[in-house]
């Protein structure tokens, strides 16, 4: 949708100067949502007893809104009872939402939704020639999949169905074609290759890729088979004898949409799929969206949907993607893996054992070359950040060793470079053994201990000489962050409080199949990888339990009961990380498929302070052989400050955590179960005392079953404080120097008095503004520029202002006795915009109502209001409003 504003002649025009920041504001419509496209839910035949007489559901919505003088057309039509009956449908006018919500049998309409492409957090192309590449045993071994393949649990005879970017079928260690008989058996084009997201899909029977690569990547994880050509590094799929099926909805480029997505799902619960999976989302911290609607409706079926948490971690709280939010959805985050794949240097002159450097791949010098340090000084703090002295000799042909510290690396290495040297070590100073940014520059880190120890040797006079070997120099180096949560891995919980993300499995450097023509190998990264491994370890769950709709249903508790509790760190005995981060913890497969002790509900959900539900009930069941004594205990994790101290702004990733801890007690500490007893433990949990609210503390952690070494456990969430009180339009200068929201002229310039535009040229208004937190109802009005109104969020006062009064929805209407002229933009579930990296703003432009009518000429006033969290929706003191300067319309 693009929106611009049309205005007329008033007085004088008055502006700020536009910030650095504000010029960088693109005035393009960036709402989420594709203008005027909505899918509507109808009633089944059977809900509706005085209309079975005419036609199906979609003949009588069709039939309904002709009869309203509602146009439209119809794009897509789902017909899957039980879980989702409706249409996707284009309006001419907008402003007909609420005349459909009122016609018989229309459940909800929502807007369609957009979806970027999946993208892996880091992304490689190898090939079995590569060194150092980790394999399947590390992943299989911290999650127990080794130990059922032992068995011969590999998935056989279970039905996965991958939605995704297609899956390159003629890879060979993905069976090498396609249909009944093969390891991808089957699937569908939704979309085609030239499909981006904006134009018009053109679907097929061949859900082949060989222009993207994910989708195979997923396979791979999934299904790759064993005996692969990378020698003793095999990558083996988590459940290699499960049957495949792909779901193609995206094209070689571009994005996709939730009315694709929804057809995909339906299309593979059709087909039979015991599982569906998805590395698909975008952050919108709700679980209303109709994907995640339709998601989670499959779920509650039996049939396990597992789809990805979203790589925005570094965003914070309350960022949790969809359709992942759907509730009945298993929702993965990603840990990494515990080795990394990494290469090592040799060393002469001196008696060293190979030195490792980071970098997956062998720097690429060939010989021996004498090293040279840059410093005899080991303590020195910016080693080579200025210009080296005139006396430093010619560099050409060594290798120059340099200490980490104050300037950037590839200030370093242009100094050095200045005397002709190619090839660097750098040596860490003690702020992480990671990858580090070069350039162009032909230089890799080593660790601490390592550079000072061949430094000290220099300074000693020893000649020291260093090799990088070309082949037989791989290591599979300990990951310090092995087995923890991914950094990038997004952080719950959803905006309505639901459990987001449900579980952790190994997502970090994972190496699998990739489509042939792209290079047929690849190491990525992402909680896209876990997602499948949740997927293929509920293939090996079927495998052992049966198909049974009832174990489905019960798949997500038993991954979370049996999972393994994750730390923040592996060294100095820190907090366990927030459950809105690791959720119940790492998967631990073998556990879940031979548990013999059943916890059931295991996610207990606390909600705010508002709506606190401190007491919870669990059960717990003996299906073992003999009696069992259990001894309750409980192990909190680190509380989440979710919120910047004295801010409105969501704290970034990594989420600080505080040792504010719940209390828990028990109405019974053990109890004794014999074979097939279940009983009910009551535990009260109290939320912790003396928190700062205003920082929207999430408390959570682990109520433990545990007899002997049989232990299960239920996983807590709580906020300890109201989601009511969390401003949800941010009215601060934070990130733009100047109060938002705003009305930005055709310069760019801050409106803050009555201004003309003519709307001649790029002379139009932008609307900007930015979600702090999520809203259920958000609404920009125009009104008539005489109201006397003080938004809540103006800085203006007023003595004046009327009482509340406002119904919604509305058809005009009014609000705070105010009426109102006609809606610019009515959204719901809109999720807060991003704090993270990729700083985000929403913006729209527009010459129209909602429904596409010009803006007659004349002065307005815009009203923004967005519901709080929680809020009422018929009540006017549970919005947040805003009341912008006068604009005039010139049409």
């Amino acid at each position: 949708m693009r929106v611009t504003f049309s205005v007329a002649l008033l007085g004088a025009t008055s502006v700020w100067a536009a910030t650095a920041a504000l010029s960088g504001v693109e005035r393009v419509t960036n709402l989420p949502t594709v203008s005027n496209k909505f899918i509507v839910e109808v009633a089944e035949a059977s809900d509706i007893p005085s209309k079975r007489s005419l036609g199906t559901p979609h003949e009588r919505l069709y039939q309904s809104l002709r009869e309203r003088k509602i146009s439209f057309d119809v794009r897509k039509e789902y017909d899957a009872p039980g879980i989702f009956v409706g249409a996707s449908i284009t309006l001419t006018d907008a402003q007909d939402v609420a005349n459909i919500l009122r016609a018989e049998g229309v459940v909800a309409i929502r807007p369609v939704r957009t979806y970027g492409a999946p993208v892996p957090v880091s992304h490689k192309i190898v090939s079995p020639g590569d060194a150092g590449l980790p394999d399947s045993e590390s992943t299989h071994i911290s999650t127990g999949v080794d130990k059922l393949h032992a068995k011969g649990i590999t998935g056989k005879g279970i039905k996965i169905g991958i939605i995704d970017t297609g899956v390159d079928y003629t890879h060979p260690f993905l069976g090498g074609g396609f249909g009944p008989g093969f390891k991808i058996a089957g699937g569908y084009d939704l979309v085609g290759d030239a499909y981006n997201g904006t134009n018009t899909p053109v679907p097929d029977s061949d859900p082949l890729d060989q222009c993207f690569g994910h989708g195979t990547h997923v396979a791979g994880i999934i299904g790759c088979n064993p005996g692969n050509p990378f020698n003793i590094r095999q990558v083996v799929g988590v459940a290699y004898d499960a049957t495949i099926f792909a779901y193609r909805v995206f094209g070689c480029t571009g994005d996709t949409t939730d009315e694709v997505i929804v057809d995909a799902l339906l299309m593979g619960v059709k087909a039979g799929m015991d599982i569906l999976t998805m590395s698909i989302g975008g952050a919108d911290g709700w679980t209303e969206g109709t994907a995640s609607v339709v998601s989670s409706r499959i779920a509650a079926t039996g049939t396990i949907v597992t789809i990805a948490a979203g790589n925005d971690g570094a965003s914070g709280s309350w960022f949790t993607s969809s359709p992942g939010n759907g509730i009945d959805a298993i929702s993965v985050a990603s840990s990494d893996n515990t080795v990394i794949p990494l290469q090592a240097l040799t060393v002469e002159g001196v008696t060293h054992a190979p030195i490792v450097y980071y970098d997956t791949f062998p720097l690429p010098v060939n010989g021996t070359l004498p090293l040279y340090a840059t410093s005899n000084d080991t303590t020195i703090v910016d080693d080579a950040c200025n210009p080296l002295p005139a006396s430093t000799p010619n560099l050409a042909g060594f290798c120059i060793l340099i200490r980490r510290g104050t300037c950037t690396f590839v200030t370093k290495l242009a100094n050095i470079a200045a005397f002709n040297a190619s090839t660097a070590v750098i040596y860490d100073n003690g702020s992480g053994f990671a990858a580090i940014e070069v350039g162009d520059f032909n230089a890799v880190l080593i660790q601490a201990e390592d550079g000072v120890f061949l430094a000290e040797q220099l300074a000693a006079g020893v000649s020291i000489s260093v090799t990088f070997p070309q082949s037989g120099g791989s290591v599979n180096f300990p990951a310090p962050t092995g087995g923890l949560v991914s950094t990038f891995t997004s952080y719950g919980p959803s905006n309505d409080f639901y459990f987001k993300p449900a579980i952790t499995a190994p997502g970090g450097s994972i190496l699998s199949t990739f489509p042939v023509p792209l290079g047929s190998w690849a190491l990525d990264s992402g909680t896209s990888m876990a997602t499948p491994f949740i997927a293929a370890s509920s293939a090996l769950l079927f495998a052992v339990k049966g198909k049974s709709a009832a174990v489905g249903k019960t798949a997500r508790t038993l991954f979370e009961s049996t999972a393994q509790r994750i730390p923040t760190n592996l060294t100095d005995g820190g907090p366990f990380q927030t459950v809105t981060q690791q959720g119940a913890g790492l998967v631990q497969v073998y556990d879940a498929v031979f548990a013999t002790t059943i916890l059931s509900p295991a996610e207990l959900i606390l909600n705010d302070t508002a709506h606190f539900a401190g007491p919870q009930r669990f059960t717990v069941m003996n299906t073992g052989n003999s009696f069992k004594t259990y001894t309750l205990s409980h192990i909190p994790a680190g509380t989440a400050v979710t919120v910047d101290p004295g801010t409105i702004n969501v704290a970034v990733g990594p989420v600080p955590l505080s040792t504010d801890y719940a209390s828990v007690t028990f109405n019974t500490d053990k109890f004794t179960l014999y074979p097939g007893q279940t009983h009910q433990v009551i535990a009260t949990i109290k939320p912790p005392k003396g928190v700062d609210a205003t920082t929207f503390p999430v408390y959570s952690g682990f109520i433990y079953a545990t007899s002997g070494n049989d232990s299960v456990h239920a996983t807590y969430l709580g906020l300890a404080a109201s989601l009511e009180n969390k401003q949800v339009i941010d009215n601060t200068d934070f990130f733009f120097g100047i109060d938002l929201p705003v009305i930005l002229d055709s310069s760019g310039n801050v409106q803050d008095a009555p201004t003309n535009y003519t709307f001649v040229g790029d002379d139009a208004p932008t609307f900007l503004w930015r979600q702090a937190f999520g809203t259920p109802i958000f609404r920009l009005d125009l009104v008539s520029p005489n109201i006397k109104l003080t938004g809540t969020l103006n800085t203006r006062s007023s003595n004046d202002a009327p009482t509340f009064s406002f119904a919604h929805p509305h058809n005009g209407g009014t609000f705070a006795q105010v009426s109102i002229l006609g809606p610019l933009l009515e959204i719901d579930y809109l999720g807060r915009n991003d704090e993270g990296d990729s700083l985000d703003y929403t913006v729209i432009q527009t010459n129209t109502f909602a429904n596409g009518t010009i803006i007659p000429s004349g002065s307005y006033r815009v009203l923004l209001r967005a519901l709080k969290v929680t809020g009422d929706p018929t009540n006017e003191a549970d919005y947040e409003s805003w009341l912008s300067p006068i604009v005039g319309v010139a049409a």
